[in-house]
């Protein structure tokens, strides 16, 4: 049968090729040309190129970058991708030898140390962000940390506590985050270089010098995992993802809270949009852009973990180009999140005659008043629990502040037990004041003000020690480039 067809199809050369081709462009382009440089060098320290040989392939491509303007490069069928327009510039200007450079490696451990390149890069980023996030909630946390506010679980006023105290277990939460995205940071940290197609290379190649170069800790070991694994990409994703499963949660409460009916908490003018047909409502519209940017985000996750899904463990196309660059998307909308809710969450305040008439209305500080009976008047919690109840329902039914409600506790105490209460009026209204809640919950945890302030200079010290592994792999990253521009440009001198 003969066939007449010419390389590229144009459906495929539109459909596939000049898109791959463009993402190179945008993507991968510089972390070629690094790639480039530090396998040249790899190749005349080891000997596998004549040091003559590797000057003139330095000098060239040094050419070639500085001659090309990469952002105007476009598929035409001729190069597949901006590697092999390198490649054929070389062989164009130094004929065989430019050939050289290709010399025991492979676009497959060549791709696959590109993404793990371009990822670390928006890890690192993420990870800046989050730490920036955490601590200007901490300092909000400080700054709250006597600000009581109506906890609520199932939808319904339950205990109070502080604004601080809620931050706090959203912070903890962060540190976790970011303690899973740094681990998963960490798994990008190992060099595919020199597993060539899959199995390595019969020359004599130093796989920790291309390592060293790139900036890696040190080289992914097994050939074949360099190629056929994935997990450094599905690790990283499910990582970044639950920042955003869980941000939106908090989100969804700052919708809640800010609603009228609720109104505890106050967001600015700065953050409100106002209708264009009811001039009286004040619309926190930047909760409603948050919660769904970390849906987005969390889509986006999702989408490149659910691509590696039955695909076969070997060197695929399912990993490669078209879905890590759609990945970079979750990162693009996740940093709208996290700059956003850095600047929403520390603007906001909480309105304190919304969380006093809520409290009011719904004796949030009922479960204290049968610690309380437990403690001085000897009672089981059953006891307790059924007088406080009692207590609750009537100054509920008579629309009073459980402050106000001596008389029906002391008549509903001499029901359940059959005699009078010790506690006097004063007492009482201690007891169920919203201070003395938050006062006596002082054990590792709670509102108290020392419990959080505990809490929050352990904050302080966990983020201190993530970020320290962060810089630690800056530092490595910006110390390899300065090695590998001082080797290349060696290279280049006679």
């Amino acid at each position: 049968m003969t066939d007449n067809s010419v390389f590229p199809d144009p459906v495929y050369k539109d459909t596939v090729l000049a898109p791959l081709f463009e993402g190179v462009k945008t993507h991968y382009a510089s972390h070629m040309a690094t790639i480039n440089r530090a396998h040249l060098v790899m190749l005349a320290q080891t000997a596998i190129l004549q040091r003559s040989d590797a000057q003139k392939i330095a000098r060239t491509l040094a050419e070639i970058e500085s001659e090309t303007d990469i952002a105007n490069l476009e598929y035409t069928g001729e190069h597949e991708d901006y590697f092999f327009f390198v490649e054929s510039e070389l062989r164009r200007r130094l004929g065989d030898l430019g050939g050289a450079l290709h010399t025991a490696r492979s676009r497959n451990d060549m791709d696959h140390t590109l993404f793990k390149m371009a990822l670390r890069e928006r890890a690192q980023g993420a990870l800046k962000q989050i730490s920036v996030l955490t601590r200007a909630l901490i300092d909000k946390a400080q700054a709250e940390a006597a600000t009581p506010i109506v906890a609520y679980t199932h939808g319904q006023p339950a205990q109070p506590t502080t604004f601080g105290h809620y931050l706090g277990a959203m912070i903890e939460v962060l540190i976790r985050d970011m303690t899973r995205l740094n681990a998963a940071a960490e798994g990008l940290e190992h060099c595919p270089m020199g597993a060539a197609a899959i199995t390595t290379s019969g020359f004599p190649i130093d796989r920790n010098m291309m390592a060293d170069l790139l900036g890696f800790e040190r080289p992914l070991i097994n050939s074949y995992g360099c190629i056929a694994s994935v997990d450094y990409i599905t690790g990283l994703y499910s990582a970044f993802k639950l920042v955003f499963l869980h941000l939106g949660r908090v989100v969804q409460d700052m919708a809640f809270w800010s609603s009228f009916e609720v109104g505890q908490l106050y967001v600015p003018n700065a953050l409100v949009q106002i209708s264009s047909i009811m001039p009286q409502k004040r619309n926190p519209v930047p909760i409603e852009h948050m919660r769904h940017l970390a849906s987005v985000t969390v889509g986006r996750c999702d989408m490149v973990v659910n691509t590696m899904h039955n695909t076969p463990f070997t060197d695929m196309n399912d990993s490669e180009g078209e879905v890590q660059q759609a990945g970079y998307l979750a990162f693009d909308s996740g940093a709208r999140v996290l700059n956003l809710l850095t600047a929403f969450l520390p603007s906001c305040s909480i309105n304190a005659d919304k969380v006093r008439r809520n409290a009011d209305q719904a004796c949030i500080t009922i479960t204290e008043l049968a610690d309380t009976l437990v403690r001085d008047e000897g009672l089981t919690f059953r006891q307790a629990h059924e007088i406080a109840g009692a207590t609750a329902r009537s100054v509920i039914a008579k629309t009073e502040p459980l402050g106000e409600g001596f008389d029906d506790f002391a008549t509903a105490f001499e029901g359940e037990v059959g005699r009078a209460t010790i506690l006097t009026d004063v007492e009482f209204r201690r007891a169920t004041s919203i201070q003395n809640f938050i006062a006596v919950r002082d054990h590792p945890g709670g509102p108290a003000p020392a419990a959080l302030a505990n809490a929050l200079t352990k904050y302080r010290q966990e983020t201190d020690a993530l970020e320290t592994a962060q810089m630690a792999r800056n530092t490595r990253h910006t110390n390899a480039t300065t090695r590998l521009n001082r080797a290349f440009n060696d290279l280049m001198e006679p």
